[in-house]
């Protein structure tokens, strides 16, 4: 009797957990296991900030899927469309050819993309950090920056050189400007012809309050630390235009600026718009079940799908974290399993356990269990999250030897050349414009909806 195959599409947080889980819930002989995903690694998305800043290299924070996985087959590709009538799953793999790979049951986690708006010059100039590569981009691209005011004569030059704006006072977008203020303030000092005072740090973000989950009083806390290391948070304000040299605020300044960092939120993958199905703030509907309502076998978990948030309860969708991510990834696994045993399938339920913003040093702003924190205790629990979130007891030794050597003997900021004179834009990293309409996918999958 052929074995019923399982398909993970997405190698995050949720996907990689749920493989894990399945692997160790059934035998070989019960199911075949295939995981689709872009990267042979799991990318510990919280610390893209300290790659960014070069406190970590980006091999600490990537953990490879086949340290973790032991019989599953993992198909090295992007999912660009879905066919749930032929039950196939459409799959561009790196080697650019196109393939159509059948299920008996599909799990969902492809993950999320960058949110961008239709501002003129955003997709052309702005990077996001979003992906490992954009990080190192990055890094490579600030340090650069230095590099060239330092060698260029031109004050204006100089100016637009020296001016970084982060958009987005979420946690991404503040723990980035954090970090990256605190790799310049570093690096400036190994700079004799370029005056400190002319590096500024800009923080925008169109919300009223900078990261108002964490409360009034931890978010103002983080805003007093910012400014007093002398970035300028500006709120309520957003980008109207951005050119090569300039940025273009929608109060009216305009700055000269060659650095725009984009971190204003999340949207699902765009594989969620090629199934048709109903969907939520652009997120797939699922019951609490993780099930896909009218889908046979199709269940979605983590940023693509609007999963219900029973322990809030209402219309509250769980938040797009790494925290509900994994959970999710376990009960998924769990009803997969019930599923194919003709067992009663659990819901997802669990409470937050907590908020951690790393700020870079000693400075961090942390609500573990809903008690506030600040500075030094807040970055011991910030630090300690992070290391148990971490799959494998060689990533969280590498991280933790990674930070203690960077606290004792600092950052060499070496600009590695990474992409040099080519266009490196949010479409280039995240590949946002590869997936298939519905009628492309059902041509990819003609063939096989014709012998199902």
């Amino acid at each position: 009797m052929k074995r019923p195959r399982i398909l993970v599409v997405g190698g995050g947080f949720a996907g990689l957990e749920c493989v894990h889980r399945l692997e160790r819930r059934l035998s070989p002989d019960e199911a075949e296991i295939a995981l689709v995903a872009p990267f042979s690694y799991q990318l510990y998305l919280p610390l893209l900030p300290h790659v960014a800043s070069g406190v970590l290299n980006p091999q600490a924070v990537a953990v490879p899927l086949r340290r973790v996985l032991h019989r599953t087959v993992v198909i090295p590709g992007g999912a660009i469309g879905v066919d749930a009538e032929a039950k196939a799953v459409v799959i561009r793999k790196i080697n650019e050819e196109v393939i159509a790979e059948r299920y008996d049951y599909l799990v969902l986690a492809p993950g999320s993309v960058t949110r961008t708006f239709d501002i003129p010059g955003l997709i052309e100039y702005g990077r996001g950090m979003k992906t490992l590569a954009e990080a190192a981009f990055i890094r490579d691209h600030v340090i650069a920056q230095l590099d060239l005011a330092a060698a260029s004569t031109d004050e204006a030059e100089r100016a637009s050189r020296l001016q970084f704006v982060v958009v987005g006072g979420g946690y991404a977008g503040t723990e980035t400007a954090a970090c990256l203020q605190r790799l310049t303030t570093a690096a400036v000092e190994r700079y004799p012809r370029l005056d400190p005072g002319l590096i500024k740090w800009h923080l925008i973000d169109v919300a009223p309050k900078l990261m108002p989950e964490l409360g009034d009083k931890l978010g103002l806390k983080a805003l007093e630390i910012l400014r007093g290391r002398g970035v300028e948070v500006s709120l309520k304000t957003s980008v109207a235009k951005v050119t090569e040299e300039t940025v273009t605020f929608t109060d009216g300044r305009e700055l000269p600026c060659r650095t725009l960092i984009w971190t204003a939120g999340v949207v699902a993958s765009p594989l969620v718009g090629t199934l048709g199905t109903d969907t939520v703030r652009g997120r797939l509907v699922v019951d609490a079940e993780m099930a896909v309502p009218g889908l046979d076998g199709v269940f979605a978990l983590g940023d693509a799908a609007a999963v219900p948030d029973l322990a809030k309860g209402g219309d509250a969708i769980c938040p797009p974290t790494a925290q509900h991510s994994m959970r999710q990834g376990r009960v998924a696994a769990e009803n997969v399993t019930a599923a194919l045993r003709g067992g009663p399938l659990r819901p997802y339920r669990h409470k937050d356990l907590g908020l951690v913003v790393d700020l870079g040093g000693t400075d961090a702003v942390s609500k573990p269990l809903g008690i506030p924190l600040s500075g030094l205790p807040a970055q011991i629990v910030a630090r300690g999250y992070h290391l148990g979130a971490m799959r494998t007891l060689t990533a969280r030794f590498r991280v933790s030897a990674l930070w203690f050597l960077n606290a004792v003997a600092g950052d060499d900021f070496v600009r590695t050349g990474f992409l040099a004179g080519r266009p490196a834009t949010l479409r280039t990293f995240e590949m946002t414009d590869s997936y298939l309409t519905p009628q492309q996918v059902r041509a990819h999958t003609r063939a096989l909806r014709s012998v199902a």
